[in-house]
């Protein structure tokens, strides 16, 4: 199921969207479509680094050589 989404930008931002967008083939949506996945993903992988490098580090582990040390 899809759904719409109003949004402002500003007039400058709109410009440099579409004239990516053109470039690229794709359309204003599929832009942002991606855009935002790429972003919910990156808040979602920088929380989850974060959480598991406070529990990495209580065990010790501070260092990626801390890491392989131990799997190795």
């Amino acid at each position: 199921m899809r759904e719409t989404i109003t949004i402002s930008v500003p007039t400058v931002m709109r410009d440099r969207l579409d004239r990516f967008a053109k470039q690229s083939g794709l359309s204003r949506s599929d832009v942002l479509r991606e855009s935002l996945s790429d972003y919910l993903f990156s808040r979602d992988f920088k929380e989850l680094r974060a959480r598991m490098t406070a529990r990495a580090a209580k065990k010790g582990l501070l260092t990626d050589q801390d890491i392989f040390d131990r799997v190795s």
